[in-house]
């Protein structure tokens, strides 16, 4: 288990701490949520996590078979509903493979990314699409 806490900052701005590292972030509401934008937004969080868990998986599964993962990316992209109650619709992610990569190492590192935990905890509630290039 861990622990973080929150604290509301004003402004629609809050502090989190990482119990066990006390490693610190503030989050902003976004401009076209009433916030000034300035901070990653909750849910730009949760879209954070998914490309970060990917890359993370994927780290495992590469220092696990001697493979480097150096210059491997991700990028994504979140989009808000535009009407109803506010939520994120879908998240997009673009993963980019690392120059020289075997295509047996690609398709392994695929199956594990497609597997991360937050991909796992999010499906069926949001619309996710992984893009490799």
């Amino acid at each position: 288990m861990v622990s973080i806490v929150c604290d509301y900052s004003g402004g629609l701005r809050c502090q989190a701490e990482h119990g066990p590292s006390h490693s610190r972030l503030e989050t902003d509401a976004p401009l076209d949520n009433q916030g000034k934008g300035e901070r990653f937004s909750p849910t730009d969080l949760v879209a954070t996590a998914l490309a970060s868990c990917i890359l993370t998986v994927m780290g495992i599964m590469a220092e696990r078979h001697g493979w480097s993962l150096g210059g491997c990316s991700a990028r994504v992209e979140k989009t808000m509903t535009t009407s109803g109650r506010r939520k994120i619709a879908k998240l997009e992610v673009w993963i980019q493979w690392p120059e020289g990569l075997e295509d047996r190492a690609k398709a392994v590192l695929q199956r594990a990314a497609e597997g991360c935990p937050v991909k796992e905890s999010l499906e069926g509630a949001v619309a996710m699409e992984l893009h490799w290039s």
